[in-house]
């Protein structure tokens, strides 16, 4: 059933080692979008403030050099900042996130929260160089999550293998921009091609 609606959402894959991010929150979602984070960009530059930390929280962000602050949120903690995450249980906290970091131009999500976000973490598959993001629009986080299983399942591991091949190739073929781009094409074909 057509209903009209689509996902308008334009992907981009960030350098986040290059950017400072703030999540703000200790509990279970703030461990949630750190793991998620960090799964993805091991060397994220991230820094947590939150009263409380859990101690899964703390260990993860220890071995990962996460700054953690013990303290409650105040629009300071937003200088320099890049992209910020919004994970508390308290819906003023992170609305007033939301509304500072709108003031300041700065990227935000508040968690579970689709109005409030100007960004979805969705499901990552990665394969080596190959990195596949899925979003559902911000309304089934668990159909990206069955979307992301399928994909590590049917992607082959050696994938990697095949983008070095590649690169390798793309720097012996002689031509301009269009003619490079149309002999990877034609040599590339094959692999969807059913």
């Amino acid at each position: 059933m057509e209903t009209g609606e689509r996902n308008e959402l334009y992907p981009v894959f960030l350098k986040v080692n290059n950017l400072n991010i703030l999540i703000v929150g200790g509990g279970n979602v703030a461990l949630e979008k750190l793991t998620f984070l960090l799964k993805s960009s091991p060397n994220a530059k991230v820094q947590m403030v939150a009263p409380y930390f859990r101690e899964e929280t703390i260990s993860k962000a220890k071995a990962h050099n996460v700054e953690m602050i013990t303290d409650v949120y105040a629009e300071n903690y937003l200088t320099a900042k890049h992209i910020v995450i919004a994970t508390t249980d308290k819906e003023e906290v992170n609305v007033k996130v939301y509304k500072d970091c709108k003031e300041q131009n700065i990227l935000v999500n508040v968690a579970d929260n689709p109005p409030y976000c100007d960004f979805y973490m969705g499901g990552i598959v990665t394969k080596g160089n190959v990195k596949i993001a899925i979003s559902t629009n911000g309304k089934s986080p668990t159909t990206a999550k069955r979307l992301r299983q399928f994909f590590e399942e049917v992607i082959p591991e050696n994938i990697d293998d095949l983008v070095q091949n590649l690169n390798e190739y793309r720097k012996t073929i002689k031509g301009n921009f269009e003619e490079k781009v149309e002999k990877l094409n034609e040599f590339t074909k094959s692999l969807v091609e059913k």
